[in-house]
């Protein structure tokens, strides 16, 4: 087992911000991705006062050896999970909401009907709020796509996770590296106004090489924002971390994107998809 650098642990203290997003979370009997993925930054985002919604349950159809969520047969989508979402949002006073989901492969449309009433229900109770998607990937379902599109959401993010060698590897069976490229491509070829992004981590077994070939990948897919974190082995049974990468060489893969044209870029050892997601539409 590699021995984790000083540079990778956090720690924090849970201020009132913290316990009230907890509370709001538990009386409405809502998920978020930084709980079920086990995201070392959620301390740092409940005392702002932030978070990530994980709808459409905690059960994910797929089991990628990355990640922490609880994969299995998920349970029936909760009608009035969207209105939930909106007024939790409300209620913590977010300008700026991430939303995310479980695959649903079960579903016909793979949710992506409920992404939309989520969005709308969020635009219509607290109007203003800005809303970023982080969906699956559809099946590259282009009905499906459109849906949410058609919500409004202002940036859709759609995450290939790791460099193309490693994808069968580590990702679920039903994952696609060329596909998870499609979905980037045909959203930003849409008419519709919404900024694309994405997100990798390092870490997996990939090399630096690899991580600029993805980074490349990713750009001439239509992405203009971009992550890039390191990967943390969330449990025992999951896909071992190969190499702990040193801050410089983030800062490394942030100059490079920049250089290839990104407008937006996020790159360290603690950064996740959806840390300090409100920063990118500044320029926008």
């Amino acid at each position: 087992m590699l021995h984790k650098p000083k540079w990778i642990r956090t720690s924090w203290q849970q201020t009132s911000e913290a316990r009230q997003v907890r509370a709001i979370l538990r009386e409405k009997h809502l998920y978020t991705v930084c709980e079920e993925s086990s995201c070392p930054n959620r301390g740092e985002c409940y005392n702002r006062g932030t978070c990530t919604f994980l709808i459409m349950g905690s059960i994910c159809t797929r089991g990628c050896r990355f990640c922490d969520v609880t994969h299995g047969h998920p349970l029936p989508l909760d009608p009035s999970e969207p209105e939930k979402v909106a007024y939790s949002i409300r209620e913590l006073g977010v300008k700026y909401a991430v939303i995310t989901s479980v695959d649903r492969d079960d579903l016909p449309d793979f949710g992506a009907a409920h992404f939309a009433e989520t969005i709308e229900s969020v635009k219509r109770i607290t109007p203003g709020v800005k809303i970023e998607v982080l969906t699956p990937d559809f099946q590259n379902s282009k009905r499906s796509i459109d849906t949410v599109l058609q919500a409004g959401p202002d940036v859709f993010a759609h995450n290939l996770e790791t460099v193309r060698r490693m994808t069968r590897k580590v990702r679920d069976k039903r994952a696609d590296y060329d596909r998870s490229l499609e979905v980037l491509s045909y959203v930003a070829g849409r008419s519709t106004p919404v900024l694309v992004k994405s997100g990798i981590m390092a870490g997996l077994g990939e090399t630096d090489d690899e991580v600029i070939e993805t980074l490349e990948d990713i750009y001439h897919a239509g992405a203009r924002s971009i992550t890039i974190g390191q990967y943390l082995a969330p449990n025992k049974y999951s896909y071992p971390v190969d190499r702990y990468v040193h801050p410089d060489m983030f800062s490394e893969y942030k100059q490079k994107a920049v250089s290839i044209g990104y407008e937006f870029v996020m790159s360290g050892p603690q950064i996740r998809s959806s840390y300090h997601a409100d920063e990118q539409l500044k320029g926008f």
